[in-house]
């Protein structure tokens, strides 16, 4: 008996993969309705993308960044409409929430942060949510740059190691530069030492049933299989991307061109990346630019 295949299945594996409406309902006829199956068959026809995240925002609300001398901190605070996250009320609570995450040093929500949301839901008359929180702890030799995308759509924090060295211009310049390159590009890693073993495996299947497709010699598959990994893992690592205003160099590259000019080893120890309404805070930024609005310190 042939399993049925909903249209809310089908718009479900289109939002998640971004491929066409008939190639979703065929992959999940084929995958006897297993979504998970399905969008590994889409991804090896090369009509999904095969990076780890996928899918765009769906709710409204903003992020805030805060630098502080023992930390920094994202805070995403959401909201029911586009309009209360302008609201300037809005605006101060987040400002004021995460202000105190920095001093309190504070990685999750708590009561009392969560008394000062439900007040604040209580005068602006819609539902507000403290979704998530993330802390960078800061000592000395560290230096850490935020960014906030346009009306705080994204926030970005990057903590470089620099030792003696952290106070130099061309360290706070590097900073900020790459908490653009962040936003940006969104690097689903810092590194290929962090990705997952297992995504790892289940892309190299991926690229093995596509380069099979092509009916070459087993020695040809492997070289083809070897060169779509190399430049997967270029493009979802942070440290091994082309760097966002020099294309010519990579943002190791950067790293160390930058360790000479200032005098010191320079090592980008840790990033933080927050999207409005993502599920992970890893999905992929808007194509649109806006003009920078961060700190650094």
């Amino acid at each position: 008996m042939a399993v049925q295949i909903s249209a809310a299945d089908v718009k479900q594996l289109r939002e998640k993969t971004g491929a066409g409406m008939m190639d979703c309902k065929s992959a999940l006829v084929e995958a006897e309705g297993d979504m998970a199956v399905a969008e590994r068959k889409l991804k090896e026809r090369g009509v999904a993308a095969a990076a780890k995240r996928t899918g765009r925002a769906t709710s409204e609300g903003r992020v805030f960044a805060q630098v502080g001398e023992t930390g920094a901190a994202l805070v995403e605070l959401s909201s029911e409409t586009d309009f209360v996250a302008r609201n300037a009320e809005f605006v101060q609570l987040g400002d004021s929430v995460v202000q105190q995450v920095v001093d309190g040093q504070i990685s999750e929500p708590t009561p009392e942060l969560t008394v000062q949301v439900a007040d604040a839901i209580g005068r602006i008359k819609e539902n507000i949510e403290l979704r998530r929180i993330r802390l960078l702890q800061r000592a000395g030799g560290d230096h850490i740059s935020s960014y906030i995308h346009g009306e705080g759509g994204i926030g970005v924090l990057v903590k470089l190691t620099a030792g003696d060295a952290a106070g130099h211009d061309a360290v706070a310049t590097l900073g900020f530069d790459l908490a653009l390159h962040v936003a940006a590009y969104a690097p689903a890693y810092l590194s290929s030492d962090d990705v997952d073993p297992a995504y790892l495996a289940e892309q190299e299947g991926i690229f093995r049933t596509q380069a099979e497709a092509l009916g070459k010699p087993d020695k040809v598959v492997e070289g083809i299989v070897k060169g779509k990994l190399k430049k997967h893992l270029q493009e979802i690592c942070l440290v091994e991307q082309d760097f966002v205003k020099d294309s010519s160099r990579t943002v190791k590259q950067v790293l160390a061109d930058t360790g000479k000019e200032a005098g010191g080893e320079i090592t980008l120890a840790e990033y933080a990346y927050f999207r409005v309404g993502d599920e992970s805070g890893d999905t992929a930024a808007d194509d649109d630019a806006a003009a920078p609005s961060g700190d650094a310190a």
